[in-house]
């Protein structure tokens, strides 16, 4: 009787110890998300005379615009997006034959994976990083972003540099870059094989 007794006080036990922690996490939680929201918002409001409201006949471009549509407007993210040339030369991307019906399934699927290696979860604007700084932060894939200010005040990210910095949408702030980010791994599945071009 009393191992029995015994058995359930420890079970009794282990599910309040439980309930309890996963009680104080969530409190934690709740507690740490409106101070990040607020200090985010108060940086975004106090920049924002700076950084200039995207239209649509920006020079994002399509593709640009699609990424853009895949964030929810209405919480802080930067995305570095390529520019139409570099959409064009490194994925081979053009509006007139990859938006057709029959390839605008693979088109997307690039595309989120593009965002996944070039957004990261917060607002970040030029101006918070000084001349020849460097900070290191995750993308929402996962995948390391080194971010830098050269010597003429422009952001480069890994290695790659901007073109236009600082430009809105919502709580977006979109960087269109020179090239496009990506892993090793991504970038052998959408280079084309040279290698068959030669034999022809």
């Amino acid at each position: 009787m009393k191992r029995g007794l015994s058995l359930q006080n420890s079970v009794a036990f282990v599910s309040v110890v439980v309930s309890v922690s996963c009680l104080l996490i969530v409190i934690m939680s709740a507690f740490r998300l409106p101070e990040l929201s607020m200090r985010n918002n108060s940086f975004l409001t106090s920049k924002a005379i700076k950084s200039r409201v995207l239209s649509h006949n920006e020079e994002i471009g399509k593709f640009g615009e699609m990424m853009i549509q895949m964030l929810p407007e209405d919480l802080a993210f930067t995305i570095f997006i390529p520019s139409e040339k570099a959409f064009e030369h490194d994925l081979k991307l053009t509006v007139h034959e990859s938006l057709v019906d029959e390839k605008m399934n693979d088109t997307y699927a690039i595309l989120s994976r593009i965002l996944g290696f070039s957004a990261i979860p917060q607002a970040l604007t030029s101006d918070r990083l000084a001349s020849g700084e460097e900070v290191s932060l995750d993308s929402i894939s996962g995948y390391r972003l080194y971010i830098s200010k050269d010597s003429d005040n422009m952001l480069v990210v890994n290695s790659v540099p901007a073109k236009r910095v600082d430009l809105k949408s919502g709580e977006i702030v979109v960087h269109i870059i020179n090239g496009v980010i990506m892993d090793a791994e991504f970038e052998q599945s959408v280079r084309p094989d040279f290698s068959e071009g030669e034999e022809d």
